[in-house]
């Protein structure tokens, strides 16, 4: 499950280890949330990159999932310091069993039981 600074990263350079890896993935094997997709909308109706027509095409070839009640249950149950994006897609990725894709691992660090993978490490 790519979390929106990797999105990003991916938009932005077509030539990023992101993309490296993304395309590695079989279809359906890599996902966003809509938690992550609201993220980047958000920004991108605001005039920040990326730009609604490369966001459009970017979830026609990674899967939107949605954030459902089970992500709804799992979010009650994180203990966190704070309210934000990051653990909404904490909760979503652990109530399907995905591992969160970012270059922001410190954000998910003290998640119980959450998988986190950097792929903008080359």
């Amino acid at each position: 499950m790519i979390d929106a600074d990797s999105a990003i990263y991916a938009m932005a350079d077509a030539a990023s280890p992101v993309n490296d890896r993304i395309g590695d993935c079989i279809p359906g094997e890599i996902v966003i949330s809509t938690i992550s997709f609201a993220e980047i909308a958000l920004g991108s109706h605001i005039g920040k990159p990326p730009a609604a027509e490369t966001l459009d095409a970017f979830v026609s070839a990674i899967p939107i999932v949605a954030f459902d009640e089970a992500a709804a249950r799992e979010y009650a149950r994180l203990p966190f310091k704070r309210a934000r994006f990051d653990r909404l897609l904490a909760a979503h990725a652990l109530s399907i069993g995905a591992t969160v894709v970012t270059n922001n691992a410190a954000d998910f660090a003290d998640v119980p039981g959450l998988k986190v993978e950097n792929w903008a490490m080359a």
